[in-house]
């Protein structure tokens, strides 16, 4: 077909394997992977993870491309994946190695202070702070549609190196899965990603136990965000499993 055709068909198996081997032989030359790996047969575990997967699955153009590229997540395919600011690169076996980049836009200015006034005085304790409790309706503001953190489909830009003309090719969607599978562990990508200070939205805790000014200062500043955000609900229904 015109000089070039398709890649050959890989098993699972044989995608893993040499996944396996290619990673294996980019760390013994010095080079540091960060693959994604789920435990066990759930792809994502938290409320942060299953909240990506669910928006991710929400937007019309994605629902129907994401599928393709769980199972490039759950076997591994996954070898590398960084995220930073307002970017994601990553790297996908398949038949071949294939690089993924993928831009993400900052959150505009304007959402973001008014998400900060709507989440202002909704964290109820130091307590509920430390422990991650925070209600219902704090994380339904962070995570609305419209006017949450979550990216609309306008502000992601795809790529990715296979031959694939779709900007959602298998790998994109299995890089996408792993974001999920990544924010299980680090909350604060998710930032990260948009742009914007984590500690502003703590620091807009309304403390109701006693506390002194240091106390505050040294809760915001020392406090993993993986530990503050990690995260359990306090009222409101369950979102789906993805598996």
């Amino acid at each position: 077909m015109y000089g070039w055709r398709w890649p050959r068909y890989v098993s699972v198996g044989e995608r893993r394997r040499k996944a396996e081997k290619v990673a294996a032989k980019m760390m013994k030359k010095g080079q540091k992977l960060s693959p994604v790996k789920p435990e066990g047969r759930t792809l994502v575990k938290t409320f942060w993870g299953r909240a990506w997967c669910d928006h991710l699955e929400s937007l019309g153009d994605y629902e129907n491309r994401l599928p393709r590229g769980r199972s490039y997540v759950y076997h591994g395919s996954v070898i590398h994946l960084d995220v930073g600011s307002g970017k994601i690169e990553a790297l996908v076996q398949g038949s071949s190695l294939y690089k993924v980049k993928i831009d993400i836009k900052a959150l505009d200015l304007k959402k973001w202070k008014i998400l900060l006034k709507n989440c202002s005085g909704r964290i109820d304790s130091v307590i509920e702070l430390l422990q991650g409790k925070f209600s219902s309706g704090v994380m339904k503001i962070i995570t609305d549609k419209q006017k949450g953190l979550f990216p609309a489909h306008k502000e992601i830009s795809l790529h990715c190196s296979c031959l694939d003309w779709a900007d959602m090719c298998k790998h994109v969607a299995a890089v996408l899965y792993g974001i999920g599978n990544r924010l299980d562990y680090a909350p604060e990508l998710l930032f990260r990603l948009r742009k914007v200070d984590y500690r502003e939205l703590v620091n807009k805790a309304n403390f109701k136990a006693p506390v002194s000014r240091s106390m505050k200062s040294k809760i915001i500043k020392d406090q993993d965000l993986s530990e503050i955000f990690g995260i359990d609900i306090a009222v409101g229904k369950k979102s789906r499993p993805h598996k």
